[in-house]
């Protein structure tokens, strides 16, 4: 049986990891576009590496246009490590948090500047 290759390249289009940086000791990750099973690797990748050194992770998701299972699965499982702060999300991705029943137990925040000036913990 002869199998075509893999193809890993990203999708054609903007990156889904806006920016990255670092305030006040939270590790800031911007996302962007739609991020889905195709598109989550490079955002993976970028929290992944936050929750590697950093107690608070920060997710700017303002311009998340929309979010399918494999994104929830990754701030689940970011959730679980570290303290994760989702910034701004929109109607796509908080319909997402909600259904899922996520929404009550992450941290959400309406800026960014309201995620990082939150003591630890704090919704």
């Amino acid at each position: 049986m002869v199998r075509e290759p893999l193809d890993n390249s990203a999708p054609a289009g903007r990156p889904v990891v806006a920016a990255e940086w670092e305030i006040n000791g939270h590790w800031v990750v911007r996302a962007q576009g739609d991020i889905d099973c195709d598109t989550v690797d490079p955002l993976f990748i970028a929290l992944w590496q936050a929750v590697a050194g950093h107690r608070v992770v920060v997710l700017d998701a303002s311009a998340v246009t929309f979010a399918d299972s494999s994104f929830l699965s990754l701030l689940i499982s970011v959730h679980q490590r570290a303290e994760l702060r989702v910034v701004a999300p929109g109607a796509a991705v908080t319909r997402l948090l909600r259904t899922a029943g996520v929404d009550q137990v992450m941290h959400v925040f309406p800026t960014l500047d309201a995620a990082l000036g939150a003591p630890p913990g704090a919704t």
